[in-house]
């Protein structure tokens, strides 16, 4: 296979297409959307979210060193693109999605009751990397619709459609075509 050399870029794809819940403590409940994250370590849960310090959300990430990261399905994907692209500032954005803003379990930070998950998560340390700061948060709750949870209770992915970002686009995601493992299983 022929390839060419690009400059470096985010070209890392798919990642996943997230609403971060902000707000509590004094602050109005907001969403944000967000592709730059991912899990960072295992024990502790922890994960990582980038944001530009311009964003409304910001000062509610900063100063209460919580939030939560939604993970919407399919059907969700204009509330999901429409919160990257107007400000919390001038929009209330769960009354305008027609989402339900609930305080977390152990964050103040609000979660989206629709979403099939949601993490919540406290910061450890914020990293400034250029256009985006980098915020390391330990993930100290997890939601999960019971409607997506098998009966023995584990979570059945293939019922949720989740989304995934690819280079401006949203997928939902498809098939399943194996489990970690699968091409050394005998």
């Amino acid at each position: 296979m022929s390839k060419v050399i690009l400059p470096g870029s985010t070209k890392l794809a798919p990642v996943p297409a997230i609403l971060v819940g902000t707000g509590g403590n004094g602050f109005k409940n907001n969403l944000i959307t967000l592709a730059w994250a991912g899990v960072i370590n295992s024990e502790p849960p922890m994960l990582s979210i980038s944001v530009r310090p311009g964003r409304y959300s910001y000062e509610a990430l900063e100063k209460t060193g919580e939030f939560t990261v939604n993970i919407p399905a399919a059907d969700q994907a204009k509330a999901l693109d429409w919160c990257g692209i107007v400000s919390g500032k001038d929009h209330d954005k769960f009354a305008e999605c027609g989402l339900t803003a609930v305080a977390g379990s152990k964050v103040a930070a609000p979660i989206a009751e629709e979403c099939p998950i949601a993490l919540e998560c406290n910061v450890t340390q914020k990293i400034p990397l250029g256009t985006h700061d980098m915020f390391l948060a330990e993930i100290v709750a997890v939601q999960v619709s019971k409607e997506f949870l098998t009966e023995d209770g584990k979570f059945d992915l293939s019922k949720t459609n989740l989304l995934a970002y690819v280079c401006g686009q949203y997928y939902a995601l498809g098939e399943l075509i194996g489990s970690f493992g699968f091409s050394g299983k005998k």
